[in-house]
């Protein structure tokens, strides 16, 4: 005969199994139902779902007093106390996570330059000059944080300034594998480098496959949100920090005493007035020497 503790281990054991399984189907069900508001990874459902399943049964214990763990009702309270929690995570990564473009890149190009929406035909490669140029790679970061600064924006690479496409064949020559991935790879490290590892994490970055004269290649979009804290740039270690913010149909440079003020108005809580404070502090310091 066995023990009580090797008893509950036996049963813990086949237990653990059957709940995950059945908080897996929980979380299918459910993710099916919201499809179209909440969009999840598996693994995310199943760990709401073990979530929602516990709630189930302890709300279920408490209105149906004879019911059993797999009766229809409690089997529907799991499912609307995974389906509240999928909802209410959605909310908090909308929060901290930008939105998806939902128009194609090719649709962006057709609507034309506005604040929301700037185009460059490249970010590497001078095509007067023929060869890599380093102020074009800083030109780009400037209109990322031009756009993180003010209310967000679009930045399409490989698209001249009328919306046709150029393509980044160009560009992909200088990476040194002549694809996609490596080229998101190159501008994470330069946003990372020039604006932080923070700021360079908020945009969406995707690609569309075009012909150009024939040949095959690729448009990049920057999708930015309105970032949460201010975004400086760092051109150089040896050149002052700039902050730049996106204005009309062009990104644009504020001074430092502007920029207090647009810090102060954009980020009034917290994190801007405590910038501000170090900025003013800044200015006066650099005016005293």
């Amino acid at each position: 005969m066995l023990r009580s503790g090797t008893e509950s281990m036996i049963l813990l054991g086949i237990g653990l199994p059957i709940a995950l399984f059945a908080a897996y189907l929980i979380g299918q069900v459910t993710r099916w139902l919201v499809r179209r508001r909440v969009s999840v990874r598996t693994s995310t459902t199943v760990v709401l779902a073990v979530i929602g399943l516990s709630l189930g049964l302890v709300l279920s214990s408490l209105i149906f007093r004879d019911s059993e763990p797999w009766s229809l009702e409690v089997l529907l309270l799991s499912i609307a106390c995974t389906a509240a929690l999928l909802g209410l995570f959605a909310l908090v990564a909308r929060r901290f996570q930008p939105p998806r473009p939902r128009m194609s890149i090719l649709e962006v190009a057709r609507s034309g330059e506005s604040q929301l929406v700037e185009f460059k035909s490249s970010a590497r490669w001078n095509l007067h000059t023929q060869q890599r140029d380093e102020r074009m790679e800083l030109v780009v970061a400037k209109t990322v944080a031009g756009f993180l600064n003010a209310d967000g924006g679009t930045l399409l690479l490989g698209v001249d300034d009328d919306g046709q496409s150029i393509g980044l064949e160009n560009d992909f020559s200088l990476v040194k594998r002549p694809d996609t991935d490596r080229y998101e790879l190159w501008l994470r490290d330069l946003l990372s480098t020039t604006l932080g590892q923070n700021a360079a994490a908020l945009p969406v970055i995707d690609f569309t496959p075009v012909e150009v004269d024939g040949r095959p290649t690729f448009l990049c979009r920057l999708s930015c949100p309105n970032s949460p804290r201010p975004v400086f740039l760092e051109p150089s270690r040896n050149e002052r920090t700039e902050f730049w913010v996106r204005s009309g149909n062009s990104t644009r440079q504020l001074t430092l005493e502007n920029s207090i003020d647009y810090i102060t108005v954009q980020w009034p809580l917290g994190v801007g007035r405590t910038l501000a404070a170090q900025l003013r502090s800044s200015f006066r310091g650099s005016r005293a020497g």
